[in-house]
């Protein structure tokens, strides 16, 4: 009797994990969302996991470990639900994950742009060609003096290659990112890392989310193109692509979403979620539509 006991009372222990909470419930002791990547997509990401716990109990967890290359494996390894991107998935992260069935989802539309801090705009130097761009990358042009500034050493900060902003920054310089050189300029991750070594750096320039070029710290330069023309990174001119490195801003799952993933991607996609991709600087997916 006693062991009979024993085993009806262990199947009733059973049954009762059996109905406690799926790994998508959102009630406490549940596991969580996890999302993780760009620091670029993370400002509405963020803001909006903070609506969805208070006013649906969500369980997110929210990290930017890596930027848009950590988003991109950690979704890969299925250490996360969502991937946050600021460039497109490449056929290397295809091929590196063959079982993951990658699907981007476009949230918004942001640029990078080429900073300088406030001695180099103040010393004359407003735009940058390609060209330009490409000798101080590969050491050929090292005072701002030869760009028609003042007599300054020029002190590069390099995006972390494999960041969205450094792929979209190469790609357009030297049209894929694997033909741009080593080298061995100090490197710099996230946006905000990236705004306060240049703002308290003289000579210092890098690349940037153009949402965080402020005009008071850092500035953006406007990019000339070969016909001479000077294209800034204003909100139609990336819109409409005129400006040479806008990117998309990507939620990332493998297949389509679902559960908790589901809910956040159509939060994110909804008019409130929009309005939250307005607020950080970038463009919402309904002021793309703007024609030339």
């Amino acid at each position: 009797m006693k062991l009979l006991t024993f085993i009806i009372l262990g199947c009733i222990g059973i049954a009762g994990c059996k109905d406690g909470p799926g790994p998508n419930s959102n009630k406490s002791g549940a596991s969580a969302l996890k999302i993780n990547g760009s620091t670029t997509v993370n400002l509405p990401a963020a803001e909006a996991a903070e609506i969805l716990r208070a006013e649906k109990g969500m369980n997110i967890q929210v990290d930017t470990q890596g930027g848009s290359s950590g988003g991109i494996s950690m979704l890969g390894d299925g250490q996360v639900q969502i991937g946050m991107a600021s460039k497109h998935i490449t056929d290397d992260d295809r091929s590196k994950y063959p079982k993951v069935k990658f699907n981007e989802i476009h949230v918004g539309e942001d640029a990078v742009a080429i900073i300088v801090s406030r001695d180099v705009w103040d010393g004359g130097v407003h735009s940058i060609s390609k060209a330009q761009l490409k000798d101080i990358y590969e050491g050929r042009v090292t005072n701002w003096k030869e760009l028609g500034g003042s007599d300054q050493r020029i002190a590069f900060f390099n995006k972390e290659p494999g960041r969205g902003t450094w792929e979209v920054f190469a790609h357009w310089v030297y049209g894929n990112p694997k033909a741009a050189p080593a080298v061995s300029f100090p490197e710099v991750g996230g946006n905000e890392e990236t705004r306060n070594k240049v703002s308290s750096t003289r000579g210092a320039m890098s690349q940037l989310s153009s949402s965080w070029a402020d005009g008071k710290t850092v500035y953006a330069l406007a990019i000339k193109g070969d016909d001479g023309q000077v294209v800034e990174a204003t909100n139609a001119n990336i819109a409409t692509h005129k400006y040479p490195m806008s990117r998309g801003l990507f939620l990332l799952t493998d297949g389509a979403p679902s559960g908790d993933a589901k809910t956040f991607m159509d939060f994110l996609l909804s008019d409130r979620g929009q309005a939250l991709v307005r607020k950080h600087g970038y463009l919402s997916l309904d002021q793309l539509k703007v024609k030339e």
